[in-house]
């Protein structure tokens, strides 16, 4: 049964200073009937569980943002300076480095590859998973439809969608269409990735690779289960697959820097993750809470018809800003993101950038936020940055705008944390006198959508001894009442004036919708200043 091919081409070109990657998806109906009881099927359409197998479904990479986005970047950095695999990459990517595995030098080369030419890749229209006999081996069979990709020799990419637990795992892959037959694969709780070299095909027919799976250790055979599937304890943990090709055409990749909307994905994703390494981290034990049970305003529009009145009030805000990317950045979004600023308020825009970048570069070199973050930071000057002898298009004002609001953020984070240390440490406060003030107060948010995903909202502390902070003529009637009932030795019921928030700022968050952008304030989220009431 022969499949058909859908081509998106250039609906995803992902376009970085060095590594560029056209994305082609296949999508097709599955090679084995789903009335077999003994296969376990992927579809993108639905998932099921069945006797002892769990089904994993096919993610193509618009259900899952920047996932395509996020192996170019591991890719990118998989790269030392000095030109050789980082031992964090050889990790990342499950490469078993005691045993001489070729994997090593295939990533390397396909590294070197992207930033040459290009890569293409292929997702799989579905993958079964089966039990291949008593000994126990797991047998992965992936459908692939006809393309003229297949031609090439693959790399088999599979992508653990959510981090391992457990202990270390070593997996015996073995299959006519990989290359050598039998490839090893070392995964720990840093893998993130495992790497196969397929055999190219003498044909574009469609193809249906089986790959058995197995390890050296009868006791590790469960555990081996529970890394394919998720295991049956509720586990998210799943597989993704994708086949990478190299050499690309090279004649296609110019549609890829005349693509505005696919640097505008690129550019959202990689906001993601610097937001990911530079802002402050939640205690990893903190559930993460729904901004859905906040009130909100009504949602703010950004796009060419908003206006400058609106525009320069969001430039100028101090608010903490954050953004969903639970919809953003998907293969078929085309969708143009723009601004239309006039003349001067552009100027603004990129004058208050460029002092919020030096600022933020400031907080780089003297947090302890890893060396990422610069190189990050680079990438996102280089993505927004406005042409130096013409106007700045309308997408280009986009990006330099989600930027400027996105450091705004980092900004305002690092300095209420260094004025907050700065006051423990200080001499008017020996002892930590626990006096009525902010105190800081981070709050963990959904990480997978949102970025960054904790939020400063700040809290007040501390008793209100005379004379009283910040308070209102009733609490200073009320506390004057309680001492002179004291006085003549007389109880007063009354509750004494207490720490509490007097001021607020609002939260915005920025939602990525997939034909528009927009802005919703929530009031009186972040604590901006105390009082005893």
């Amino acid at each position: 049964m022969l499949g058909v091919d859908v081509f998106y081409c250039g609906a995803l070109m992902l376009c970085w200073t060095r590594l560029c990657v056209a994305l082609h998806v296949s999508h097709g109906q599955p090679l084995i009937p789903a009335h077999d009881p003994e296969m376990t099927d992927l579809h993108a359409a639905s998932s099921t569980e069945t006797g002892d197998g769990l089904e994993i479904k096919n993610h193509a990479p618009h259900h899952e943002p920047c996932f395509v986005d996020n192996i170019l970047a591991a890719l990118r950095e998989a790269v030392g300076n000095g030109g050789e695999l980082t031992n964090r990459s050889l990790t990342l990517f499950g490469i078993c480095t005691a045993t001489g595995d070729p994997s090593g030098s295939v990533l390397l080369e396909l590294t070197n590859e992207a930033s040459r030419n290009g890569l293409e890749a292929l997702h799989p229209a579905a993958v079964h998973l089966s039990e291949e006999d008593e000994r126990g081996a797991l047998k992965l069979t992936f459908d692939l439809e006809q393309s003229p990709l297949l031609e090439r020799k693959p790399v088999l990419l599979l992508a653990f969608k959510s981090p391992l637990s457990g202990g270390n795992l070593d997996i015996m892959f073995t299959s006519q269409s990989l290359q050598p037959n039998t490839q090893p694969v070392c995964i720990s709780g840093e893998t993130q990735y495992m790497v196969l070299t397929g055999k190219a095909s003498e044909d574009n027919a469609h193809q249906n690779w089986r790959v058995s799976a197995d390890t050296k250790s009868p006791d590790m055979k469960q555990r081996l289960r529970d890394v394919l599937t998720g295991g049956k304890s509720g586990s998210s943990i799943s597989l993704i697959p994708l086949l990478l090709f190299s050499g690309g055409r090279g004649t296609d990749t110019r549609h890829v820097h005349g693509s505005g909307s696919s640097q505008t994905s690129s550019f959202l994703c990689e906001l993601k993750r610097f937001l990911g390494d530079v802002m402050p981290q939640g205690q990893p034990e903190s559930p993460p809470l729904q901004l859905t049970s906040l009130q909100s305003m009504p949602p703010l529009t950004l796009g060419v018809s908003s206006s400058e009145t609106l525009l320069a009030g969001l430039i100028n805000s101090s608010a903490l800003t954050i953004f969903s990317f639970s919809t953003c950045c998907s293969v078929s979004q085309v969708h143009r993101r723009e601004l239309a600023l006039s003349p001067a308020l552009a100027e603004e825009l990129g004058q208050r950038l460029e002092q919020t970048m030096m600022q933020i570069t400031e907080v780089i070199r003297e947090e302890d936020v890893g060396h990422r973050a610069t190189e990050r930071l680079g990438r996102l000057r280089e993505l927004s940055a406005f042409p130096k002898e013409e106007p700045a298009t309308g997408e280009s004002q986009y990006r330099a705008f989600l930027l400027l609001r996105a450091l705004q953020t980092v900004a305002r984070t690092y300095v209420l944390k260094r004025g907050q240390r700065t006051a423990r440490a200080g001499p008017s406060n020996p002892g930590g006198a626990n006096i009525c003030g902010l105190r800081s107060l981070t709050v963990s948010l959904e990480r997978h959508l949102l970025a960054p995903n904790t939020a400063n909202i700040d809290n007040c502390q501390g008793t209100c001894p005379v004379p009283l902070v910040n308070p209102t003529n009733h609490a200073v009637l009320l506390n004057s009442h309680i001492e002179s009932e004291r006085a003549a030795s007389r109880s007063a019921d009354e509750r004494p004036p207490c720490c509490v928030p007097v001021a607020y700022e609002a939260l915005e968050v920025v939602d990525f919708n997939e034909d528009l952008t927009q802005v919703r304030p929530f009031e009186n989220v972040v604590v901006k200043e105390c009082g005893c009431r």
